[in-house]
């Protein structure tokens, strides 16, 4: 598989730790940076990342910075890019199994190398169960974000309505 890998400062020694275990792997990976641990701002590095998957130069990517907060918040910015921030084994396949996830994020300053690794082997493990159901909310998401993108914001919906 082809993976976008980036991060900012906070995550470069795991990063370099996860490329290692990527390509020990046979994935291809694209790293987009940092080279080193002086200080980055993250938001470059979501954008990297996120740009990398859309533009089909990668299939998933994988993003960290301290908390992992900033970079989902930021590559989420991106249109078509569900990112989302994952520190246990179950979010980081159920995300990829119901709502289609294909941008990890690790808080390099949360969680431990072991624990990264065996996420990221969850997260490229999984794939998108394509159940009537989990295609329909995805497909909420992606009109949501399509309203968002012509500027045609429109009322949430209440629950229970669909």
């Amino acid at each position: 598989m082809r993976i976008a890998l980036g991060s900012d400062h906070a995550g470069f020694d795991l990063k370099q730790n996860l490329l290692a275990l990527l390509e020990s792997l046979g994935h291809q990976v694209l790293d987009v940076g940092v080279y080193n641990d002086e200080p980055a701002d993250y938001p470059d590095y979501a954008e990297a990342v996120g740009l990398a998957v859309v533009q089909k130069k990668a299939e998933r990517g994988i993003l960290l910075c301290g908390s992992g907060v900033g970079a989902s918040v930021a590559a989420n910015k991106i249109p078509g890019i569900r990112a989302a921030v994952c520190h246990d084994g179950y979010s980081a396949h159920q995300g990829v199994e119901h709502d289609d996830m294909n941008v990890l994020v690790l808080g390099a300053r949360i969680i431990g190398t072991y624990l990264a690794r065996d996420l990221v082997q969850t997260f490229l493990g999984a794939q998108f169960s394509g159940e009537e159901r989990h295609r329909r909310r995805l497909e909420k998401v992606l009109e949501i974000e399509r309203r968002y993108l012509e500027g045609k914001p429109g009322k949430a919906r209440r629950a229970g309505k669909s």
